[in-house]
């Protein structure tokens, strides 16, 4: 366990998930890093065990989808020239089934990690989800009685001018003495 159990920060992972195609993923050679092996070697173990990374765990991006995530990041040259094809990316499923297919002490203990901050953001997503909610709701409430505001005002308008205007005086009138 000694060397092999490291802890990565929070920060660092969450730096290190994307949104591609809708999903929360992570690339190939972010995963590789962390783990401690090489990007061949993780997409070595991957293609041994492909039957275990269906396309909703694990897809290869496209070049459209690379030049984006390229434009999201800062990637020095050297990094780039690394990238000779598009990199796969992980699902949250596919990163928990690679702890299956890497088995060394840091994967596991990473892996963990990772699964963790994956339920986390879910978390804070469907916390915002539900405030999100809530605002809209009150937006509602505020429109429709933005109409009944502005019924009230003309009313009022109506009230006011009605008095500036000279009334006729009702009543009887009392005799001079």
């Amino acid at each position: 366990m000694g060397n092999d159990k490291i802890t990565v920060a929070d920060e660092v992972v969450m730096n290190k998930i994307f949104t591609i195609r809708g999903n929360k993923v992570m690339i190939d050679r972010d995963l590789a890093e962390l783990y401690g092996v090489e990007t061949r070697v993780l997409n070595q173990a991957v293609r041994r065990n492909i039957k275990r990374f269906p396309k909703d765990f694990m897809f290869q991006m496209t070049k459209g989808e690379l030049a984006d995530w390229k434009s999201q990041i800062v990637i020095s040259n050297q990094e780039k020239m690394g990238l000779r094809k598009p990199p796969l990316a992980f699902t949250e499923q596919g990163v928990t089934m690679l702890s299956c297919v890497l088995n060394s002490e840091r994967a596991i203990h990473v892996n963990i990690q990772i699964i963790r901050i994956f339920t986390r953001l879910r978390e804070m997503l469907l916390s915002h989800k539900d405030l999100l909610l809530k605002m809209e709701e009150l937006e509602k409430k505020v429109t429709e009685h933005d109409e009944d505001i502005k019924a009230v005002f003309r009313y009022l308008k109506e009230f006011v001018k009605e008095q500036e205007e000279p009334r006729e005086e009702i009543g009887f009138k009392q005799k001079k003495k």
